[in-house]
């Protein structure tokens, strides 16, 4: 069974958690770096992306998770998580993880008043299209090549995308009732993780 962690600084942890189990993993709150240990995979959730940086270095996660996500751990990021894993952020001035080749621009839909929902086509899901709840949420506006984009809107403008071990929405999967999302990087990104890992044993 994965062990996958969800930092459960801010946001909708719970709910990742919830959906984590309803597919077969073992999922559990992370708030210090023991939590870390043995982890298969991690979440990081939606929230205040400024106020998750700073209790992440008050808690002294932010070294040990830049760490372990550079050295393979598969890792989801959903809205703020996107933002904390891009290297690149429009509209905030704290650096944050910085492991993903991408350039974000925060709160890029506009205040909470302008949240809304869309289905998108997400080939990597399936043909059925994966119904998308955005909540001040970022975008992408520009990808490294060695990412490959997983979703856009109407307009081509990038919400979901992945590279290697990391995953990134600015929308939340967990608030859908579609396990699909959560499916694909369980089975797809923590699977090849794991294959990986036994090629090395």
């Amino acid at each position: 069974m994965d062990r996958i962690g969800v930092l459960a600084m801010q946001g909708a942890f719970a709910e990742h958690i919830g959906v984590l189990r309803q597919v077969g993993a073992e999922a559990f709150p992370v708030r210090l770096p023991g939590d870390l240990e043995g982890i298969s995979g991690l979440v990081i959730p939606g929230g205040e992306s400024t106020t998750v940086i700073r209790l992440m270095e008050e808690y002294g996660l932010t070294r040990e998770l830049h760490r372990l996500i550079e050295g393979g751990l598969p890792v989801l990021g959903t809205c703020a998580g996107m933002v904390l894993l891009a290297r690149s952020v429009r509209g905030m001035t704290q650096e944050t993880l910085g492991v993903m080749d991408i350039e974000v621009r925060r709160n890029a839909f506009g205040r909470q008043v302008d949240s809304f929902e869309v289905d998108l086509d997400m080939p990597a899901l399936g043909a059925s299209p994966f119904h998308a709840v955005f909540i001040r949420a970022p975008w992408i506006e520009s990808v490294g090549t060695d990412v490959d984009v997983l979703a856009s809107l109407s307009d081509g403008t990038a919400v979901a995308a992945r590279e290697k071990n990391m995953v990134v929405a600015a929308f939340h999967p967990e608030l859908t009732g579609d396990l699909r999302f959560h499916t694909y990087f369980i089975e797809s990104v923590c699977g090849n993780f794991k294959a990986s890992a036994a090629e090395v044993r």
